[in-house]
């Protein structure tokens, strides 16, 4: 048996669109920081455009997963913090650039007035749960 499940929908609950209802794992938690589009020598990705600023977003998420022994396939829970919700289908579409769209995680996304800097338009977080035998 895997060490993270998700369960779209529990019983008496309408299935979830676009993320689970509930994931869970047993292991090591691994806690992200929310990430934003600035590439490895501190540059924005992407100024106005939430495609390539969320492409890039998933790419640090990537680094930062694998320097604690993880991948997306750990992620149980993913939070976005957008400026603006109509970039969420563009956010979505990079996100199923790196994460199995058939075992996503669960998640919250969140319109907010502003990030800590004007020209970020997202910032996602991500919780992971590393497999005992690889804890």
């Amino acid at each position: 048996m895997t060490h993270v499940v998700r369960l779209p929908a529990p019983d008496g609950m309408a299935p979830a669109t676009g993320y689970s209802h509930v994931a869970w794992g047993t292991g090591r938690l691994i806690a992200v920081s929310g990430q934003v589009a600035l590439d490895e020598h501190g540059e924005l990705v992407g100024p106005g455009d939430p495609a390539a600023q969320a492409r890039q977003v998933f790419e640090n998420l990537r680094r930062c997963l694998a320097a604690a022994g993880a991948s997306f396939a750990d992620v149980v829970k993913l939070g976005y913090f957008v400026v603006d919700a109509a970039h969420m289908p563009a956010v979505r579409a990079a996100r199923d650039e790196f994460i199995d769209a058939a075992q996503l995680p669960a998640s919250t996304a969140v319109q907010v007035a502003a990030l800590v800097a004007p020209e970020f338009l997202l910032e996602i977080e991500a919780w992971a749960v590393v497999a005992p035998e690889r804890a």
